[in-house]
Order: structure tokens, then C-alpha cells, then sequence
């Protein structure tokens, strides 16, 4: 799947970013908050945003908006990018189908393993008994 590219149908935001920063966090508008309404796509299908909105429907809003932001830069031009990046990130990964799991069965190596590894666990734990006193009189 092609990385999609949702730059022009994001609304951005900016607001005081938080934290650290002396005098200059306190004037700067640095948080960049992104706001993306993928029922309105013009770039995705109505298949593709169905899928969309199943996958990220914990990320959704109640008005179906898909909002993310970004502080982490002192900059406002990079935190537009991070948000940028992390919402085409998203999307993308939602719309790459997930591949199936071929089920195969274990190998005479690691059955040999887990067996290995169980014969030196019963041994631990059979150290761990009291030794009685009948095994001596024997």
C-alpha cells in the first residue's frame, strides 16, 4: 500500500505548548494540533473509509473527527510536520491489510526444547523437597 498523503485536508490549530521553556514557551504558540474528518476525504474511497473508521474508532471523536498533536519541537513548522507525519502514518497502517497467519506445526527441535526445558524444572523443584529420613534408612 502507497503511504497516503493527507496534508491538504487537515486543519490545523496552534496553542501554548506546556512544560519547560522559561519565557519564550510562555509567549510562542508551538502545539500544533491537527484536525481530520475522514468522511469528508476527497482522497479515500467510501470502502477505504469505512475501514478507516473501523480501525481508529477508539481515536474518533463523537463528531467523527480524528484529532493529533504535536509538542514536542520548539517549533511550530516541526510540530505541523510531526502531526503531519503521524496522521499519514495512521491512516496508512489502517488501510494496509493485515496478513493472515499461517498456522504451522512446531518443530521436532523446539518439541525437544520445551521437553529439555521441563525435565530441568521438575529437577529444581524436586531439589526444593525435604529429604526424608527413610531414604537414608533403606
Amino acid at each position: 500500500m502507497t503511504p497516503v498523503q493527507l496534508e491538504t485536508e487537515l486543519q490545523f490549530t496552534t496553542a501554548r505548548s506546556g512544560g519547560a521553556g522559561g519565557q519564550h514557551v510562555n509567549k510562542v504558540e508551538t502545539k500544533v494540533t491537527a484536525i481530520w474528518l475522514p468522511d469528508q476525504s476527497l482522497l479515500l474511497s467510501e470502502e477505504q473509509k469505512k475501514i478507516v473508521k473501523e480501525k481508529l474508532a477508539n481515536r474518533l471523536n463523537k463528531k467523527g473527527a480524528l484529532l493529533l498533536s504535536s509538542e514536542v519541537h520548539r517549533s511550530q513548522a516541526a510540530n505541523r510536520g510531526e502531526v503531519i507525519k503521524k496522521i499519514n502514518a495512521l491512516v496508512t497502517n489502517a488501510l494496509t491489510p493485515k496478513k493472515p497467519r499461517i498456522a504451522t506445526a512446531p518443530t521436532n527441535a523446539s518439541k525437544n526444547r520445551r521437553v529439555e526445558q521441563k525435565k530441568k524444572s521438575a529437577i529444581i523443584k524436586a531439589s526444593r523437597k525435604k529429604i526424608s529420613r527413610n531414604y537414608f534408612d533403606e
